[in-house]
């Protein structure tokens, strides 16, 4: 009976045990769909943090993965600005936690620019927060951190790099503390650099960094040779009027404006005017041909004496003593001949040419930095003349370099711009300053000037098979109200290849001294010309233009005018040749 009693107990147990087991399956699943739907929900708000907010996180001013401020590249793609994260350090003073002195003296010690007592007064300030440094080293922020103080804040920010230093500073400029451009074309490109839907695609300039780099050597190297002030060149598209380099001397450092003197952080090219003395020989010349003045390059002027106007006298640096023809005149750069054919043109027409090249208003470009020339405030009969040879009007270096553009390129102008030529920057369609027939003429004169069988001023610049025109310029320094007899500035503003013109460039030396090799002179025969030549035969290739000396401009009508039967063409050298090449 017994064995028959037991058995319903363990049915009944079995039973028991199998709702608890079930109950503890259930309790478990539970807790696992409740896990796992917790960690869901995290790992949903983790892909939604790193998808957006992640990217504002690790760079504050911007959006997504994209940089505070778009980069700026040069033609071909080399950065010239961007932005990266840099470290930032400050200061809660409210939340400071160790001994305000000793913080303060490591402070100082770190970063000295603010004695110790100077931290004191932040560490013990009201305010909540405060900068102590802004694009802080690395090695800094680890030093600063290793002060072990609660209120020191490190954190990265948004900064502007200038990886190329001081190539092409004064067309870059510079941005403020907070990212903002306040100079140059960071100023000029401010909106687009910040606008979020254009700040992945960088700007491109219409500068060349390789012609830049060399034309910024070469001028560094002429001014430093001759201790001029100061110093100005560019390099540009006669056609498109892109400027494919721009150097002003002394320069600065983008990265650190502050560091320099106000006198660097000035662009001579744009924003200085001077008097560019012969190098208006040329706009006199070619007004002269497109007006009907000169009708003839046999046409004669007496040159056999100084000119008396007035009171006034107006000489040849290097006296003819006879009548000269056109081309002798230009190749000898004659002052009388030139005030003889200003005097001719009169004030109404040479006025109107000057403003039909801008002369009228500051240089057309997107810098905002830039000077309008200063013109006579009378003009007698005197000021004509002597400002068709460029004393007496100032004009920036980039003025005069639009117009050189103009006369080589057929006779038309075109302003100037820093911003790659192309759909969203397309080449104005510009006015007519000249004929083409004058812009020819013109292009033979000015090669006239560098060709070593002319004899002309501007021969020390020329490279064979780069067929270089163009044009030396040499005036007193305006100082003072006056003029400084001992100083000149020097330019020489050229065109090559003249036969089919592409490129012009200009380069000014602002009060150069003399050297034993140019015997006492200063004149820009001397110290700019060679300085032209070097730049020419390394930025030609890089440019595309390709020495060939069996191609030339055709001056088969113009040499046979520059010397004749019973004029021995002179064989001087030293300081004879010298004073032969003052202009």
């Amino acid at each position: 009976m017994t064995g028959l009693v037991a058995r319903p107990d363990r049915v009944r147990l079995a039973g028991q045990r199998q709702q608890s087991l079930a109950l503890v399956h259930f309790r478990l699943m539970v807790v696992m769909l409740l896990f796992l739907g917790v960690v869901g929900v995290i790992a949903l708000r983790l892909l939604y943090v790193s998808i957006f907010v992640g990217g504002g996180a690790s760079t504050p001013a911007g959006d997504g993965l994209l940089p505070a401020r778009g980069d700026i590249v040069d033609r071909n793609g080399v950065p010239l600005a961007t932005t990266i994260q840099a470290w930032s350090i400050g200061l809660h003073p409210r939340q400071l936690v160790n001994d305000a002195m000793e913080v303060s003296e490591k402070l100082a010690q770190l970063m000295p620019e603010h004695s110790a007592a100077q931290y004191f007064a932040m560490l013990h300030s009201n305010k909540s927060f405060i900068y102590l440094r802004r694009r802080a080293t690395p090695e800094l922020v680890a030093q600063v951190n290793a002060i072990g103080e609660p209120a020191l804040a490190l954190a990265q920010e948004p900064e502007r790099l200038y990886p190329q230093t001081t190539l092409a500073a004064h067309v870059l400029g510079w941005t403020d503390i907070d990212g903002r451009g306040v100079f140059g074309m960071e100023k000029v490109l401010n909106n687009r650099l910040l606008d979020p839907a254009k700040r992945g695609q960088p700007v491109a300039l219409s500068i060349d960094t390789r012609v830049q780099a060399a034309l910024e050597e070469e001028l560094s190297a002429a001014k430093d040779k001759f201790t001029a002030a100061a110093g100005s060149a560019l390099v540009m598209d006669v056609h498109t009027g892109e400027v494919i380099a721009m150097v002003s001397l002394p320069t600065f450092n983008p990265n650190d404006p502050g560091a320099t003197g106000i006198d660097s952080l000035r662009n001579n090219v744009t924003q200085s005017v001077y008097e560019l003395g012969s190098t208006f020989k040329a706009i006199t010349l070619a007004n002269a041909i497109d007006s009907g003045v000169v009708t003839s390059m046999a046409k004669k002027y007496d040159a056999t004496a100084p000119l008396q106007i007035g009171r006034f006298k107006i000489h040849d640096e290097e006296p003819a003593g006879r009548w000269l023809d056109i081309p002798e005149m230009f190749t000898k750069s004659s002052n009388i001949v030139t005030a003889r054919i200003a005097d001719e043109l009169g004030q109404s027409r040479e006025t109107a040419m000057f403003k039909k090249l801008g002369f009228g208003a500051p240089p057309e470009i997107e810098l905002t930095a830039k000077a309008k020339p200063l013109w006579p405030t009378y003009w007698g009969r005197t000021t004509v003349m002597t400002v068709g040879f460029g004393h007496g009007i100032a004009v920036t270096p980039l003025n005069l370099a639009i117009s050189y553009a103009a006369l080589v390129n057929g006779g038309t102008y075109h302003p100037a711009t820093l911003i790659k030529r192309g759909p969203d920057n397309p080449v104005p369609t510009g006015h007519r300053v000249i004929s083409e027939a004058t812009s020819a003429r013109i292009r033979q004169l000015l090669r006239l000037v560098v060709l070593p069988a002319a004899d002309g001023t501007g021969k020390k610049a020329d490279v064979p098979g780069f067929r270089l025109g163009g044009k030396t310029g040499t005036a007193e320094k305006a100082q003072g109200g006056g003029y400084n007899k001992k100083l000149n500035v020097s330019t020489f503003a050229g065109v090559f290849p003249m036969d089919d013109p592409k490129y012009m460039i200009m380069m000014t030396l602002d009060g150069p001294h003399a050297t034993a090799d140019t015997y006492g002179w200063t004149t820009a025969a001397w110290v700019v010309g060679p300085a032209i030549g070097r730049t020419i035969s390394r930025i030609g290739p890089l440019l595309g233009v390709i020495p060939d000396v069996s191609h030339d401009v055709d001056e088969s009508d113009l040499l046979p005018l520059l010397w004749h039967p019973g004029i021995a063409k002179p064989k001087l050298t030293g300081a004879a040749a010298a004073a032969h090449d003052k202009d």
